[in-house]
């Protein structure tokens, strides 16, 4: 099955971008972004914080079944203007120390309304350096980015 999300990474770069298109007005694609009960449906993980503000903090946290936390990230808002651009920090808090080592990433969130009825998701990620960039790019990255979009456009589906 072809990847709707595409993700670019140019050589030598400490950089990715994410580009995908959704058949949902820019309005509601915005909101799978901000409002917290959406994005805990499409991340598939728990939103401790979402302070959609300038300074503004989030945090998301995901247990396994026995309540055990698996995934803890945290960042703060630089930037928030409604249904246009989030400008954030993400950084993963509880990652292990030995092989895959994880830092704070830069994200530059822009949302284009291309009709009515479709809009297309822009996210710029800087790395701290070219390693680790590489590194993530060495995980199931693009499979799990793609997947969660899916699973945000059938969320709205659902309402629709």
């Amino acid at each position: 099955m072809e990847r709707k999300t595409k993700v670019a990474a140019e050589d030598g770069r400490q950089e990715l971008v994410i580009t995908r298109e959704f058949d949902l007005p820019v309005e509601l694609l915005f909101k799978a972004y901000a409002e917290p009960e959406i994005v805990e449906q499409w991340m598939g993980t728990k939103v401790l914080k979402l302070e959609n503000k300038k300074h503004g903090s989030c945090q998301f946290e995901t247990t396994d079944a026995q309540g055990n936390v698996v995934f803890r990230a945290n960042g703060t808002i630089h930037e928030f203007t409604l249904n246009q651009k989030i400008t954030r920090t993400f950084e993963m808090e509880n990652t292990p120390t030995s092989a895959v080592r994880f830092d704070v990433q830069l994200e530059f969130l822009d949302f284009e309304k291309l009709t009515e009825e479709t809009s297309k998701l822009v996210m710029h990620i800087i790395y701290r350096s070219v390693a680790l960039r590489d590194q993530m790019l060495r995980l199931p990255f693009a499979q799990g980015i793609n997947m969660a979009h899916n699973r945000l456009q059938e969320v709205f589906n659902k309402l629709k």
